[in-house]
């Protein structure tokens, strides 16, 4: 178990670095996921979920769809939110590029913010000190942490298990265990403090939470394509159905709950994000570092 972890984090990491040289004014950001994506199943592993590439405002679950004509501009802040499954064993990574000079103090904070919060991982350590440690380093640069995303527990196909890792002081009680996983990920802005998903049912990133029968073929199709996964989310590029019967199929899916909607989160001003995977032992392992 342990190696594969290990794996997992050399691959995130080596995918989340060559990503960095990818991230320039005028490319599509479709061409992007998917070099990274195949970068991934290259060196044995899979992704963990698809690609995130949430710009700007857009704090995470932005991944593009097989038609997205998105292109990155001149003064973008870019966040690459990197998953990679070895064995249902995930590393999970991101960073933030900043393409405007004016936009390098938000990248900075969070990952001043993150490594100072890896500082304090060790067994028995109460979560809510490292939650404020975190806040403590954004503010110090005059900007604000979003209080309503959190870093969170993996497990072995499960991308979001306890305990969360709050980005501020809250009430939230946990005391690390040996031998926890954990995903630490600040995210830093100047605008308000929180997201909000976005209203529009944007459906490109799903994952399969049950199977049930279904009358469109289609349907069945993406089911049978997609369980091997073990609800690990997956991406419309990913289907074997394009277009309208694409849509239907997976508004039959929607409607039976077969599958969960990963939704936009947004603020309200430029958010920058970064995050590494930790396995929580008395000499503590970043597996993405």
């Amino acid at each position: 178990m342990l190696e594969k972890y290990k794996k997992a984090g050399e691959i995130a990491k080596k995918v989340r670095e060559e990503g960095k040289t990818l991230v320039k004014p005028g490319v599509k950001i479709l061409e992007i996921a998917e070099k990274m994506e195949n970068r991934i199943r290259e060196l044995g592993g899979i992704p963990a979920w698809p690609l995130n590439i949430s710009i700007n405002d857009i704090a995470a679950h932005y991944s593009p769809s097989f038609d997205d004509e998105t292109i990155i501009k001149e003064e973008d802040l870019v966040k690459l939110d990197v998953g990679v499954s070895v064995d249902g064993y995930i590393a999970d990574t991101a960073i933030t590029i900043a393409l405007s000079e004016k936009d390098k103090k938000l990248v900075l904070a969070a990952e001043k913010s993150l490594e100072e919060a890896i500082k304090l991982v060790k067994p028995g350590r109460e979560v809510n000190e490292i939650s404020s440690k975190i806040e403590e380093v954004i503010k110090s640069f005059g900007l604000n942490p979003i209080v309503n995303l959190t870093g969170h527990g993996l497990k072995r196909y499960i991308i979001h298990s306890e305990p969360r890792i709050p980005n501020c002081s809250s009430n939230y009680h946990y005391k690390l265990k040996k031998d926890d996983v954990i995903a630490i990920e600040p995210f830093v802005t100047r605008g308000r403090n929180y997201i909000k998903e976005e209203d529009e049912d944007r459906g490109l990133t799903y994952s399969l939470v049950r199977e049930k029968p279904c009358r469109l073929k289609e349907a069945r199709e993406i089911i049978n394509k997609m369980k091997n996964r073990e609800g690990l989310p997956f991406s419309d590029r990913w289907l074997p159905v394009k277009g309208i019967k694409l849509k239907l199929a997976m508004k039959e899916l929607k409607d039976k709950d077969c599958v969960e909607v990963y939704r936009i989160l947004r603020g309200d001003s430029k958010i920058a994000q970064a995050e590494h995977t930790i396995i929580v032992l008395d000499k503590p392992i970043v597996t993405t570092l």
